[in-house]
């Protein structure tokens, strides 16, 4: 429970506390009254100053999308939660709350001072994604082990701590500890470092350093390895051909064909099998780099087809522009002319000219944005068949691939039957050199046992190949269908609700907005 609540009711952040914060900190005279008047959008806020309010929990801030300042300081926040939609945020004040733990911080990639000076935290943890820090307060909380400071090494930005009033300050250590393992910083509680302090922190310290120097530089080149790793996997994914550039496909045949595992111990078999898993890998690997050279082709093709309707979206917003700005000087014009006419007839007349004038802009950005309709309508389906004709040419190449690892596994198969039937002869004649294994001598007790085990076998690798092969051609097939549906519904027909809505706003506030003035002709 809260220090506090005993004497201090918990607030809520509601929508009448983020208005009231908003307009006391909003534009003053009569900026702010006109302001008070129509309403500030949240998503254009800046900056936001909740303090001294009682805040026990942070909500209801998701519409600030545009903060860049947050102040939360002198309230009652238990947890740090709430704040993922704030994603430019660059400072961030927490102080004098009641938090006890450092987390929720993941999305604010942007941040570059974090003040959480007192409060109730143990650790500094969870502050990974935070790579812009330069300024960190986390003077008086409960911060005790020296070893958590070597958290902060990982901040190459950091420039300023404050750690003062932390029972870690207490440690007889403490200084030169921070300054030989946080080297980053400039200033360490409010002071400037002094070099010839660092240099001696340095030297006391010199063989740990090198060793955890030498461990940081040994888990980055790991780090970037498995990142570049990662990458190249994602990009055979988006290529369909993951696993295709080795011997993936052709291990996991034998994988769950218990019965091809024991023929492969016949006497020969090696050599047939090393042959067959050379061709066939062979071509896998072609099917791979077809794979991402097509894929290379078809991320071109998009990319080409959304500057194209980037151009389109452009030169259509141009002519708007222009049409707008042409308007907007005969609007001056007619206001200025209402302002100073004293014949309410003519007034009135002025007001229908202007009126219509509206109406023509309306219809003249209605018409710029059927026209990009009818533009784009045609571009996308000139997109999809491109589209359909890539996809089909790939769909085909790797059938004809595919076609070839059945065919390889159909010759093997039959090599496999040959040599079945040569060791089952040689069982029954008691001819073999060397005793099989017992569970191969009893899979050949008879010629049926032994055609139905090879033959078991052959159908789990042909499985094997053919569900391989549906699922690429699946997934493309996906991919294509989901593309489409994107720039169709999610791009086009989004865009265009939200360019209509736009217009229609645009031209009702224009026709409000004069019919609000306040015109001496017509006062009279």
């Amino acid at each position: 429970m809260s220090r506090l609540y005993d004497t201090i009711e918990p607030s809520v952040v509601d929508d009448e506390m983020l208005r009231t914060a908003v307009h006391e900190q909003g534009p003053k005279g009569e900026a702010g009254r006109i302001a008070k008047k129509e309403g500030i959008n949240f998503a254009t806020v800046t900056e936001l100053r909740l303090d001294y309010r009682n805040i026990l929990k942070i909500d209801n801030l998701w519409a600030f999308g545009s903060l860049v300042k947050l102040q939360l300081d002198n309230n009652i926040i238990e947890s740090i939660q709430g704040l993922d939609h704030l994603v430019h945020l660059r400072w961030l004040d927490l102080s004098f709350n009641n938090i006890g733990r450092i987390d929720g911080l993941d999305k604010l990639t942007q941040l570059e001072d974090l003040t959480l000076y007192s409060n109730r935290i143990e650790t500094l943890e969870n502050m990974n994604s935070l790579t812009k820090l330069q300024v960190l307060s986390v003077g008086n909380n409960k911060l005790n082990d020296l070893n958590n400071l070597l958290y902060l090494r990982r901040f190459r930005r950091l420039q300023s701590l404050n750690i003062k009033g932390n029972p870690v300050c207490d440690n007889r250590d403490f200084r030169d500890f921070v300054l030989a393992f946080v080297p980053q910083l400039d200033f360490l509680n409010y002071k400037l470092i002094d070099a010839a302090l660092r240099s001696a922190a340095k030297e006391r310290y010199e063989l740990k350093i090198n060793e955890m120097e030498d461990n940081e530089r040994r888990e980055e080149r790991l780090a970037s390895e498995k990142a570049v790793k990662e990458e190249e996997q994602k990009l055979h994914k988006l290529a369909f051909v993951e696993n295709l550039d080795g011997d993936a496909l052709f291990d996991s045949l034998y994988q769950e064909d218990m019965e091809g595992q024991k023929l492969n111990r016949m006497p020969g078999v090696d050599e047939k099998l090393q042959q067959f898993k050379d061709k066939f890998v062979e071509v896998c690997k072609q099917l791979f780099d077809f794979g991402l050279s097509d894929h290379q082709k078809r991320d071109e093709e998009v990319k080409q087809f959304l500057d194209c309707i980037d151009e389109a979206e452009m030169a259509n917003k141009r002519m708007a522009e222009e049409r707008i700005a042409e308007f907007m000087a005969y609007r001056r014009d007619t206001v200025d002319e209402l302002m100073q006419m004293t014949d309410s007839k003519l007034a009135e007349s002025r007001l229908k000219d202007y009126d219509e004038e509206v109406t023509k802009l309306w219809d003249d950005l209605m018409g710029y944005e059927l026209q990009l309709v009818d533009q784009l309508e045609e571009a996308i389906k000139e997109f999809d068949r491109n589209l359909e004709e890539m996809v089909a040419t790939f769909v085909e190449n790797v059938q004809t691939l595919m076609s070839n690892c059945r065919e390889l596994e159909n010759n093997h198969n039959e090599l496999m039957m040959e040599t079945a039937t040569v060791f089952l002869e040689k069982v029954m004649k008691n001819e073999l050199e060397e005793e099989p294994p017992e569970d191969l001598r009893d899979l050949f007790v008879e010629k049926d046992v032994v055609v139905a085990a090879v033959q078991t076998s052959h159908d789990l690798h042909l499985l094997k190949i053919d569900n391989k092969e549906d699922d690429i051609v699946k997934r493309i097939k996906d991919w294509k269908k989901d593309l489409m549906e994107s720039m169709n519904t999610e791009r086009e027909i989004k865009r265009n609700r939200s360019r209509v809505l736009e217009i229609n706003n645009l031209v009702d506030h224009l026709r409000e907005d004069v019919q609000n003035l306040d015109i001496p002709a017509m006062n009279d």
